[in-house]
């Protein structure tokens, strides 16, 4: 048989003679397709191993703001306000006068005890010098006591002469005599008596003008008291900024009557923090001191560094108002949010930031 005869049979029926020129492209094209589509499974599993490594360093959230301690200002005493010296979003030092309450009536009050104060210092020296003549009419009064009881010692000794004298030699003494003695006696005797009544006044005029003295000096130190409270007073008229930050909410006015406690305005300090609310199985790895990136959304363009400082003892919800009591119903468990509070160690000049605003923190924990 021929070539021709050959190649005739072997070709199946109904094929093009360039039939195999034609399907050698198509099987090359799926080789490279298949080739093509492992190396792009391959890049892609590189890349998914690559972020996992990358993702599985940090620790991040968006559940967390910018926190601080916000100090409301507010007066201590009542009145009318005379005078502000601040405005709305203004930066103040600490010391520095934020509002002025009318002072007269505090001054009134503070002179009025000021007057008290001297009355009362007029009424203890008076109670001294009370005291001295009361003690000197005390010694006066010793002393006529003393004279009066000679004198009734004699008039009774007297007597007793008279007397003895008349029971031996009844000549000797007349009756005028002996009526004259007992006369004299009981009148000395009567005289004693008098003088001791009046060494008794005069002891408790000692003991009331030392009484007087002491209540005197109590009415100084109250009066006292009461002087440094006004002065007090006087100096709370003044309103002054607590801490260095920046006014907020101010809602006071000239004019308007405040009473102690009354919010005249807030002070946002400069010391602010980040307070992020990480998932609870998500702070196995977050410590104090791990670095921070915080990116805050008012200032896209400038993150934040910062570091962990504490991580609060107890989920967030637990310090509700009404805390769940998992004990009753139904209970159904909940990834709970742990507080951490992260310092920040720089913040920008140009970067707004305050109480409230959201921030995306992401912790290097390896």
């Amino acid at each position: 048989m021929s070539e021709q005869g050959a190649d005739t049979v072997e070709r199946p029926r109904g094929a093009h003679p360039d039939a195999d020129t034609r399907r050698t492209p198509g099987l090359t094209g799926r080789r490279g397709a298949h080739i093509a589509g492992g190396a792009v499974i391959a890049l892609l599993l590189v890349g998914a191993i690559v972020w996992w490594l990358h993702a599985r360093r940090y620790d991040s959230t968006d559940d967390a703001f910018i926190d601080a301690h916000i100090v409301h200002v507010a007066p201590r005493v009542a009145g009318q306000i005379a005078a502000v010296f601040v405005n709305d979003n203004q930066s103040v030092s600490a010391g520095q006068l934020l509002a002025q309450i009318d002072v007269a009536p505090a001054r009134a009050r503070l002179q009025q005890l000021m007057a008290q104060q001297a009355q009362a210092r007029t009424g203890i020296t008076q109670a001294e010098a009370q005291i001295h003549a009361s003690e000197a009419q005390y010694q006066q009064s010793l002393a006529n006591l003393a004279a009066a009881s000679a004198e009734a010692t004699k008039a009774a000794s007297d007597l007793r002469r008279y007397r003895a004298l008349q029971a031996v030699t009844p000549q000797a003494v007349s009756q005028q005599q002996l009526d004259d003695a007992i006369a004299a006696a009981r009148s000395a005797a009567a005289e004693e008596r008098a003088a001791r009544q009046q060494t008794h006044t005069a002891a408790a005029q000692v003991d009331t003008a030392r009484a007087q003295l002491v209540s005197s000096q109590a009415a100084l130190r109250s009066s006292a008291a009461g002087v440094r409270s006004s002065q007090l007073d006087f100096n709370y008229t003044s309103v002054y900024a607590p801490v260095t930050g920046h006014v907020a909410q101010r809602s006071v006015a000239v004019g308007n009557y405040v009473s102690a406690g009354t919010q005249l305005m807030a002070i946002v300090p400069l010391d602010l923090w980040v307070t992020a609310n990480f998932k609870e199985t998500d702070i196995s790895d977050i410590r104090p001191n791990q670095p921070v990136r915080v990116h805050v959304d008012a200032c896209p363009d400038a993150d934040i560094r910062g570091h962990v400082d504490s991580i609060q003892r107890g989920a967030g919800q637990a310090f509700a108002l009404l805390p769940p009591e998992n004990a009753t119903g139904n209970f159904v468990k909940v990834v709970q949010r742990v507080p951490v509070k992260i310092v920040l160690d720089r913040v920008p000049k140009n970067c707004v930031l305050g109480p409230g605003m959201s921030v995306e923190p992401r912790v290097s924990v390896r």
